[in-house]
């Protein structure tokens, strides 16, 4: 069994990179089947707090605002079909940024649930006062004139937890991102500072800065399983596919509701009038003659575009579905349900 500590800065990126969803499940995985064990002091589990409320909404902002900015340099420098094809590409960006904040907050709330089925750590006086003597020694992560306190408490908590631990078989490891303060400041980043190098090994404790790279040495083949997996996940539609499919379903809604009018009209319920002659009273029984003629000129048009066969007549079930269509991603792009408007 592997016992790990994970730095906060590695649980947030889990949680904000919707392309480590992964890895994440990897992790649950092996959790799961207790071949890891985390190691959660409770300054990790109090700073993720802090942060998760940001954290849903900088994926998103920080995205929007550059997609911002380019889409105005476009549109004030773009020509032509270039212009059209990029301001295009863009908007399907812009139509996925929503679904990237529901990916942090779904990751987020897997977090927590590996948080709340882990044995949470107090940090004690001890932790405390070697934490201290790190600042009063400048050592680091106090080697850089900054206030390192918490991330003292995560090496400190993690070398407590070592040194009770002599079974065989059981190893540990420490990941994190922030090479700033952990790593060697004169050679590789995957090498631990001199400072806090005394707690790692080559085998019982290791250091590492990516949390795919310990999950591969655990169990190789669930994490290639998992990419594989995370390559089959269903993209959300592009908006210029929903877009098309809108176009074609108000035709053919249309095209129904003009056959009924002109079996209306053939039948003379409803009557052709010069527009002189239409009032708004007689809006039911009447139809204005360029109108009509108009609606038949459209009429011709999309029996062109998907061939008469493809335009009913419809059952009362292939109706139904129909509108149904032409509600639901008109509802996802803003509308209210139920608008069916042609």
């Amino acid at each position: 069994m592997f016992h790990v500590l994970i730095d906060t800065c590695v649980w947030i990126d889990l949680a904000k990179d919707h392309q480590q969803e992964s890895l994440l499940s990897v992790l649950e995985e092996l959790v799961k089947q207790r071949q890891v064990s985390l190691i959660l002091p409770r300054t990790i589990v109090d700073e993720f707090a802090r942060n998760k409320a940001r954290i849903a909404e900088d994926s998103c902002r920080s995205l929007s605002s550059v997609l911002k900015r380019v889409k105005e340099a476009v549109n004030k420098f773009g020509d032509g079909k270039g212009k059209r094809i990029a301001l295009e590409q863009l908007n399907e960006v812009d139509h996925k940024i929503p679904i990237l904040g529901e990916a942090a907050i779904g990751a987020i709330a897997r977090i927590e649930k590996l948080f709340a089925a882990s044995a949470i750590i107090e940090v004690t006086d001890d932790v405390k006062l070697k934490a201290a003597q790190r600042a009063i020694d400048r050592r680091a992560p106090f080697h850089k004139q900054r206030n390192g306190m918490n991330d003292a408490i995560l090496i400190e908590a993690y070398a407590s937890f070592l040194k009770p631990a002599n079974a065989g078989g059981v190893r540990f490891a420490f990941v994190t991102h922030n090479t700033n303060d952990f790593s060697h400041p004169n050679a590789s980043n995957r090498i631990p500072h001199p400072d806090v190098a005394n707690n790692f090994s080559k085998i019982k404790s290791l250091y590492l800065i990516s949390l795919g790279e310990l999950l591969r040495r655990i169990q190789p083949e669930l994490v290639s399983d998992a990419m594989i997996e995370q390559e089959w996940i269903q993209e959300p539609r592009r908006l210029s596919e929903i877009l098309q499919a809108l176009d074609e379903l108000l035709d053919k809604i249309w095209y129904n509701r003009h056959q009924i009018l002109r079996h209306q009209v053939e039948t003379e319920k409803v009557k052709i009038v010069e527009r002189e002659n239409w009032s708004v009273k007689d809006n039911a029984r009447t139809i204005v003659r360029d109108v009509w003629e108009g609606a038949k000129k459209a009429a011709k048009r999309v029996e062109k575009r998907y061939g008469t066969k493809n335009l009913g007549p419809w059952s009362d079930f292939e109706w139904g579905m129909l509108n149904g269509k032409l509600s639901a991603p008109r509802w996802s792009l803003g509308e209210d349900w139920d608008m069916l408007d042609t």
